[in-house]
């Protein structure tokens, strides 16, 4: 049993709601399960043939086709790994033909941030002022992602630090285009082609750089040149952004293109017109998880963006609070058990992706740059369309509602310290700040209740006066848990909330979705650049205290390539292939520098972060 199903007063609200009705959210579900099978747990099961499934047992200490468990558990991750990958291809391919469309004409977008077009399309190899320039620097993007395995990755070439390249090449880790990557690691863990852990371990470290320099930066680069680079302001979070009265509409998932079309067209009077007419206020569009955190960190709130509803746990109870329109829903992340709560609650489920298929909804209107500005008045009329036939229903009202401080970029962070890193070098030099943590992480119920995890963490991190930047699911647990609030300096160390109100910062600085991997480790490389040092001597760390999904997998392997210590919650199924758990946890920080530190316990976990950034604050003499 859970102690409570989540950190969030408003989610345990909207669950005793569900109790009871018919049907059932991912707390029921999980509970169900019950005790976990041992040999998944310890990741010492294989299934890929057909003298399968085999288990690694005292008896028979190798599968079939003769791999052992060290074998068998590091494949498996590397299976993960090539999931996670995969999607951020995906989402950087679809920022590659958004952009190749904008710089046509065919979008209702427009390039905001030219200095950020100009980095991509400089790195990539695209003269400036060349005819052409947006698409071509489309065109390179897109090739970048494609380039042969054989060849080093231009993208890795132009944004990875210079020590960390050196060390890549001499590991035989220096990685060519993602996608190309992506074949190869396939085939590789395929049965009978790679057994040997130590092979596959260092493909899983090769597929982690390709992600974070080839893929995630592209991508956000590419997103901030269509929609702008974010920057400091107050935004709404947690299920109090939803007001019933109004035509709801949650764009859900991890990419920001349809939202954004969707607020172009709310803005319009035509619009809100036809949402009075209806029997609304009018018409807004509420930010559901990653997609919503993009939209956000860019966009300050007004009648028409209202804010973000929460992480991937809190979609389902966001529907069941009876207010919800339309639910359209993009790549990663929408349940598999959306339609019956839909139904009972009166919301409109959309599939806008083409990858994704969840049982019950026929409703598709597959995302296409050159036709998403009719596609979002498509979306339009069905969530008003919905509003009639909703109104009137019971809905939970007055649920709670978090003012935070979101878009922290890098150029935010700089703009904030003055214009240069100085000031965040000067505080961690003297003390003031020990250290700085990026919380990259999902939402998982594995550890105990809805973002309690990681909540205890952030707050931890910060009572020891350590820095955190936060992203991904974890971030929104740390916006509605009021952590990225300039009120939680007063729960902050001494030293670090002096530094807070010097800079007027929060202790926890939102820096947006699980992509922003790349965009931290642009931050670590220019850290250590200023300091003259490699990335594995910063007194820097990761945690990932809710790690949930395959994403989550790639990206711990980013960092422990890029020669970070990353804390990781839950166990993670390697336990059974003690060879694993060496490499992972300890034998590969002589490789890389960076390693996996597995606690479930909170204060320990820190405990760890904490003995690691001063080792390093020693080392460096400071």
């Amino acid at each position: 049993m859970l102690e409570q199903v989540s950190e969030h007063g408003s989610i345990r609200e909207v669950h005793g709601r569900m109790q009871g009705s018919g049907v059932t959210s991912v707390v029921e579900r999980f509970l169900a399960q019950g005790a976990r099978c041992t040999f998944c747990e310890q990741g010492i099961t294989c299934q890929l043939c057909s003298m399968g499934p085999c288990r690694i047992l005292k008896k028979a200490d190798k599968g079939a086709c003769g791999i052992d468990a060290n074998g068998m558990v590091m494949r498996n991750m590397v299976h993960r790994a090539n999931m996670g990958i995969s999607a951020y291809i995906f989402h950087a391919r679809e920022v590659a033909k958004t952009l190749k469309a904008t710089a046509e004409g065919k979008t209702p977008f427009q390039i905001r941030d030219r200095i950020k077009l100009d980095l991509l399309a400089g790195a990539l190899g695209v003269p400036a002022g060349s005819e052409g320039y947006e698409r071509a620097a489309a065109d390179a993007m897109l090739s970048a992602l494609y380039q042969d395995s054989a060849e080093e990755s231009v993208a890795v070439n132009s944004f990875a630090p210079e020590s960390r390249k050196k060390l890549w090449r001499d590991l035989g880790i220096f990685p060519g285009g993602p996608a190309s990557e992506l074949v190869d690691s396939t085939a590789r863990a395929m049965t009978n082609i790679d057994g040997d852990y130590i092979s596959l371990a260092k493909t899983a470290l090769r597929l982690g750089i390709a992600s974070c320099y080839g893929a995630l930066v592209p991508l956000e680069l590419g997103q901030d040149a269509l929609f702008g680079t974010p920057s400091p302001h107050e935004a709404y979070v947690d299920l109090g952004v939803l007001d019933p009265d109004y035509v709801n509409i949650l764009p859900n998932g991890h990419e920001p293109f349809i939202g954004m079309a969707l607020i172009e067209a709310a803005r319009s009077e035509d619009v809100q017109r036809k949402a009075r007419e209806a029997g609304a206020k009018g018409l807004r569009i509420v930010g559901s998880i990653e997609t919503g955190q993009e939209i956000m960190q860019r966009m300050p709130c007004d009648d028409v963006f209202v804010g973000l509803t929460g992480n991937w746990i809190s979609q389902e109870f966001a529907l069941a609070t009876g207010a919800v329109d339309v639910f359209a829903m993009d790549m990663n992340c929408s349940l598999p058990s959306l339609a019956p709560i839909a139904e009972k609650y009166g919301a409109t489920l959309i599939a806008v992706s083409r990858l994704v298929g969840v049982p019950g909804v026929g409703k598709r209107i597959v995302y296409n740059p050159a036709e998403v500005a009719s596609q979002a008045r498509e979306i339009i009329e069905l969530a008003i369309d919905n509003f009639k036939k909703r109104k009137g229903n019971a809905t939970l009202r007055n649920l709670r509602r978090t003012k935070t401080l979101t878009g922290f970029s890098n150029e935010a962070v700089i703009n904030a310290l003055g214009g240069t890193l100085e000031p965040l070098l000067d505080v961690i030099k003297s003390g003031a700040i020990k250290g700085v943590v990026a919380l990259v992480s999902c939402s998982t119920l594995k550890n105990g209740g809805q973002d309690t995890m990681t909540t205890a963490v952030a707050r931890e991190l910060i009572r020891r006066n350590m820095l955190v930047l936060s992203a991904g699911c974890g971030n929104a647990a740390c916006q509605v848990a009021g952590l990225n609030s300039l009120e939680a300096q007063e729960i902050a160390g001494e030293s670090l909330r002096s530094v807070c109100r010097a800079l007027g910062i929060p202790p926890v600085l939102s820096f947006g979705t699980c992509t922003d991997t790349g965009r931290l480790a642009l931050l670590v490389g220019a850290v250590a650049n200023a300091l003259g040092v490699d990335t594995a001597a910063l007194p820097i760390a990761v945690t990932a205290p809710e790690y949930m999904e395959q994403k989550a997998v790639i990206d711990a392997f980013s960092a422990v390539a890029l020669g970070l210590y990353t804390h990781v919650s839950p166990v993670p199924p390697v336990t059974g292939a003690q060879g694993v758990v060496d490499l992972l946890t300890r034998d590969v920080e002589g490789i890389t520098g960076g390693r996996l530190a597995v606690e479930t316990d909170a204060t320990s976990a820190v405990d760890g972060i904490e003995q690691h950034i001063m080792k390093k604050r020693q080392a460096l003499g400071i």
